[in-house]
């Protein structure tokens, strides 16, 4: 009997999930990783600098989905994962050119303690009163899908929404609330509604209990690798079979024939009998375009947001008492040019040498993409006067880097789950194909894993031999 051969292409962390998970399901199976970049990864990425640690993409994962955390405890490096500093486990929110912490008890869109809430100065007791609302206003009718904006705003109020659901979910998606899908960013509010009718409720029912419960118990609502997320790539890498990763290897076409897939990397010719595709979606849509035309289409559709950070070094003697929690995001009401600002040092440890602090801050996304154009020197100047307007920091940084991420993070607009269901379906006539990656179901690491690995499961399905 031959042996199974199937091509992943993409390094990024699908497709070294999917990797992975083909080599643990059958060890027979040849496995080739095909990827453009000089390093795996994708996104996530990790520098080193005269002892800062530089996160490049995403500095932590959400333990709530357990799809990374179960990674790492099955490859044996659950233990270099650490928690987020809880002595510092507190976020702030600009408002009126100042900041306020966010209430105890706010779980991303809504509190779930209501005196925190009525002793914050972040909202106004209107603002209060309408998200007690919640708790007698009835479930909504029909299950159309609808933006997280529409949905807070209905649920929660104006001010529920602009000061605390757009920047925290708006930041995370660098997206424009009143376009995001409500069910494919956050499913499970949209779950609460329907089984407590009350937000509020469904939080206090133990809805979110695996924030409490698990990896959650363990590592707080985020964990990091020690040594950075890039390093956690690395552990991925370190765990495939030799030769199954092939860098600076970039696929320039792919067809259908006879049964078999024929790739062309690098020049080269490669057969294989099952394709996993885990590239961004714009780039996906070009390899199978020449296989289904209407397939490449529709993933073309999928829009997607670029973004910059800068990272800045400091003294830690420059900026003693002004950074305070894990740092602050910034509403888009309030016409700043930040999306957010994370004291790196202050969320992790090993992050800055002793006696120095690290901070980075978010520009751009879908609402400010002209932030991505501007030079280095004037991204750190912006960021430098928001440092000084807000924390009064306006000492020399010892170290400053700038990084961009073009056409990176997916916008999953509403109708997304119903885009990505349709694309789905159009791949079942091709055997041994698949998709994965943050442009389907789920932007965060945890996410891109579980997408992979279904992705793994699915090709090993299609092209197991028949009984």
């Amino acid at each position: 009997m031959s042996t199974r051969r199937v091509a992943v292409i993409g390094a990024g962390v699908a497709g070294l999930a999917a990797a992975l998970r083909l080599t643990e399901r059958d060890p027979a199976t040849e496995v080739a990783v095909f990827d453009a970049a000089a390093r795996p990864g994708g996104t996530v990425a990790t520098e080193h600098s005269d002892g800062f640690l530089m996160e490049v993409g995403a500095d932590s994962m959400l333990t709530e989905k357990p799809w990374g955390v179960a990674l790492a405890e099955r490859h044996g490096f659950v233990d270099r994962l650490i928690p987020t500093n809880p002595a510092e486990r507190r976020t702030y929110v600009v408002h009126g050119g100042a900041l306020h912490p966010l209430p105890e008890g706010f779980l991303m869109l809504a509190p779930t303690a209501l005196w925190p809430l009525a002793a914050s100065p972040l909202f106004s007791m209107r603002g209060k009163l309408r998200m007690g609302l919640d708790l007698i206003l009835p479930r909504a009718r029909g299950g159309d899908d609808e933006s997280l904006g529409a949905f807070v705003r209905r649920r929660l109020g104006r001010e529920a929404l602009e000061r605390v659901a757009d920047p925290l979910i708006g930041g995370i998606y660098t997206a424009d609330p009143e376009r995001l899908s409500l069910a494919a960013s956050m499913p499970r509010f949209l779950e609460m509604e329907r089984r407590h009718r009350s937000i509020i409720l469904g939080l206090r029912a133990g809805t979110s209990a695996s924030i409490r419960h698990g990896a959650g118990a363990r590592y707080g609502l985020f964990a990091s690798h020690r040594d950075g997320m890039g390093a956690f790539v690395d552990e991925m890498v370190r765990r495939l079979p030799a030769g199954t990763l092939r860098l600076r290897t970039p696929v320039e076409a792919v067809a259908r024939d006879r049964g078999q897939w024929q790739l062309v990397a690098a020049g080269t010719p490669v057969i294989a009998d099952a394709v996993i595709v885990s590239v961004p979606a714009y780039a996906a849509a070009r390899l199978l375009a020449s296989v289904d035309g209407a397939l490449a289409r529709a993933l073309d559709e999928i829009e997607y947001a670029s973004s910059a950070t800068v990272t800045l070094g400091f003294r830690a003697r420059d900026v003693a008492g002004r950074l305070h929690g894990f740092g602050f995001v910034v509403p888009h009401a309030e016409r700043r040019p930040l999306i957010a600002c994370t004291y790196s040092s202050r969320k992790y440890p090993g992050r800055a040498p002793d006696g120095f602090e690290l901070v980075r801050a978010y520009l751009g996304g879908a609402r400010r993409p002209e932030m991505v154009e501007r030079t280095d020197t004037e991204l750190v100047g912006a960021v430098r006067e928001e440092l000084r307007a807000l924390l009064g920091i306006t000492a020399e940084p010892v170290l400053a880097h700038t990084g961009r991420q073009q056409r990176a993070m997916p916008q999953y607009a509403v109708g997304h789950l119903e885009r990505v269901a349709a694309i789905e379906r159009m791949t079942e006539p091709w055997t041994g194909l698949a998709l994965a990656g943050a442009a389907y179901r789920g932007v965060g690491i945890p996410d891109c894993i579980r997408g992979g690995e279904a992705a793994a499961d699915a090709v090993l399905e299609a092209t197991a031999p028949a009984a």
